[in-house]
């Protein structure tokens, strides 16, 4: 038996982990306790995320598919995991550089041609499921399990990934056939491998360098519950800019002002990578391509020296990250490497370096991965372990305020499920509804975030502004759906909206936010701070100028005010009037400050006048 457990009687299904991977993708099961990853009958782990179709319809996954790149590179589709859960618009620079053809409608989800057939990402990522699912099946029949097929899965997705996407990958299961039980972070999954969940506690980094991109995770692990602290990383830096530093190293020598075809480039790129392998184990190794006569010895010294500028790039984002969790390299009680870029000894020198300790490699690191979402699998099904993974939303939710600013209700990196509430109320006297406008990410004012929702708050009984209380509330479930509510407290009057997922944000759009956020973080806070100077200018001035214009203010002015107190308030008025056109935002306030005390007896003349009009004909009794 394979090591599962039943759920009852007629649950005849295997589960199954499974690492959807950009460029290649893997299965793996748990068989006595220990996790597996299923090989091909050639032994090889590894399933090229790729899919083609022949001209006679027939649907290639994998390595044939990966070959027809070469000969059918028009009907042939690969990193499809770049466009799940984004749209058109998001991709369409990307797009033109690809052999494939990739459409779709202005705000709707991307659509890949092949042949005279169009696909969503989900399809696509559903053809290779679809094919680990009968690897996966296969094996289990070589096993002699007959009856059982593969039904249900743990899926892994990276850290960055945002609920569009997340439902994206449980959309292409759900076509292959597969129940996903859980979307599990890709650094979750790599400290399950590890096993590093049955530590009592423990602060675990997870450095993660891929073919094309590389992302740091800051886990937290106590008691069996994992706690996702922190992410960051580079979306274009990977094993793919070691291979072009060697392939252009090559092309300068043999002759760099002559174009090479895509076969010759395709050579040298294979001639280079193969010795990249080799430099993980020898200090010496030759790059040899026949078809171009060319030959070459290349050290370890030689090599790391032109690769180190791309390995030194991910020291910042792991200070960033763990900075964001308000820790020191020296606090992190294990580091784990992740992905096939891990291999070279430089990275690994580095990273043990930084963290002052050896990291976990005794694993597979292209395997570690799938490994990790098997026991997940198994986790769920046999209930041998009690865990809990806490993820993290990568970027602020808030809401747009007055002057286009943005009030952040939930911060990023917030550990999920999560909520937030804020007080807020009106602008403008009588007003009857409100618009809600739902916001992420990092800077201060709304044109620079990225729009979510928006809708209103409609049947607030006409009051003076300010006097509404209005209560917005966000909660973000365990799957990373966000739901927006509002409601207004002294009347009861409410509205919810669940934000759907968007196909627009990407993790490139996520790190350029963050990015943004740094560089821009002091310009952000001058305007914040002076729109929320001119805000409350406002509020003063409206509040003065309604006192003013009252009918029986010339009444009020000769029984309670003193002489002169009227023409002081006008004169300030005007002075305050005057500045807020400017960007001297002290200014701004110095003249607020001004006239509200220039209006602080006016506002308590006023004040008495409204008790003794409320109380007029009245006895104590009716009090």
């Amino acid at each position: 038996m394979s090591g599962f457990s039943r759920t009852g009687a007629e649950d005849m299904g295997k589960v199954v982990g499974i690492d959807l991977g950009t460029t290649n993708s893997l299965v793996a099961y748990v068989h006595d306790g220990v996790p597996h990853v299923i090989r091909d009958g050639a032994g090889d782990a590894l399933l090229p995320s790729v899919v083609s179709i022949g001209e006679d319809g027939t649907f290639y996954v994998g390595r044939e598919a990966q070959r027809r790149l070469l000969t059918a590179p028009s009907r042939s589709v690969y990193s499809v995991k770049r466009f799940m859960g984004r749209g058109i618009d998001d991709v369409r620079d990307e797009a033109a550089l690809l052999p494939f053809t990739v459409g779709g409608e202005p705000g709707g989800v991307v659509r890949i041609g092949l042949d005279d057939r169009e696909f969503t990402p989900p399809e696509i990522s559903a053809f290779v499921l679809r094919e680990l699912k009968q690897r996966a099946e296969d094996h289990f029949r070589e096993q002699g399990e007959f009856d059982f097929e593969v039904d249900r899965a743990v899926i892994t997705v990276p850290a960055y990934f945002n609920d569009a996407q997340r439902t994206a990958t449980r959309d292409a299961g759900r076509l292959a056939g597969l129940e996903v039980l859980r979307i599990v972070n890709e650094p979750t999954a790599a400290s399950l491998a590890y096993g590093l969940d049955r530590r009592d506690r423990g602060i675990i980094a997870v450095y993660d360098l891929g073919g094309g991109t590389f992302d740091i995770s800051i886990l937290k692990v106590e008691d069996g519950v994992f706690q996702v602290l922190s992410t960051n990383g580079d979306t274009h830096l990977g094993g793919d800019d070691i291979d072009r530093r060697l392939v252009e190293l090559v092309l300068r020598e043999i002759d760099g002002s002559k174009e090479r075809s895509a076969e010759e480039i395709q050579a040298i790129r294979k001639a280079v990578i193969a010795a990249k392998h080799d430099l993980t184990d020898a200090d010496e190794a030759e790059i040899r391509v026949d078809t171009l006569g060319y030959r070459r010895r290349l050290t370890r010294g030689d090599f790391e020296q032109l690769i180190r500028p791309l390995v030194e790039r991910t020291i910042h984002p792991v200070r960033q990250a763990l900075a964001d969790a308000g820790l020191e390299p020296s606090e992190v009680d294990e580091a784990v490497l992740v992905g096939g870029s891990t291999r070279v000894p430089l990275v690994r020198r580095i990273v043990s370096e930084l963290f002052g300790r050896t990291p976990h490699s005794e694993l597979n690191p292209d395997e570690v991965v799938a490994l990790g979402a098997a026991v997940q699998a198994d986790i769920l099904i046999s209930g041998r372990r009690e865990m809990l993974l806490l993820d993290v939303t990568p970027l602020s939710l808030g809401i747009e305020t007055m002057g286009g600013v943005v009030s952040k209700i939930i911060l990023r990196n917030s550990t999920i499920p999560a909520s937030g509430r804020e007080m807020f109320t009106t602008g403008v006297d009588n007003q009857t509804s409100v618009d809600i406008h739902v916001l992420q990410g990092e800077r201060e004012l709304a044109a620079d975030c990225r729009s979510l929702a928006r809708f209103k708050l409609r049947g607030i009984p006409p009051m003076p502004a300010g006097l509404p209380r209005i209560e917005v509330r966000f909660q973000i479930d365990a799957n990373g759906i966000l739901s927006v509510a509002a409601s207004e407290l002294r009347t009861s009057i409410a509205q919810t909206i669940e934000v759907k997922p968007s196909y627009g944000l990407t993790d490139q759009e996520v790190e350029r936010m963050l990015i943004e956020s740094f560089e821009h973080a002091q310009a952000d806070i001058d305007a914040r701070l002076l729109i929320e100077a001119r805000n409350e200018a406002e509020t003063v001035i409206h509040a003065t100028e309604k006192s003013l214009r009252r009918p029986d203010f010339a009444e009020i002015a000769a029984a309670d005010l003193q002489p002169g107190e009227h023409e002081r308030i006008e004169s300030v008025l005007d002075a305050l009037k005057q500045v807020m056109a400017g960007t001297d935002r002290d200014a701004i306030r110095d003249r607020t400050h001004d006239l509200n005390h220039a209006t602080q007896h006016l506002a308590e003349v006023m004040m008495n006048r409204g008790v003794r009009e409320a109380l007029a004909g009245k006895n104590v009794k009716d009090v």
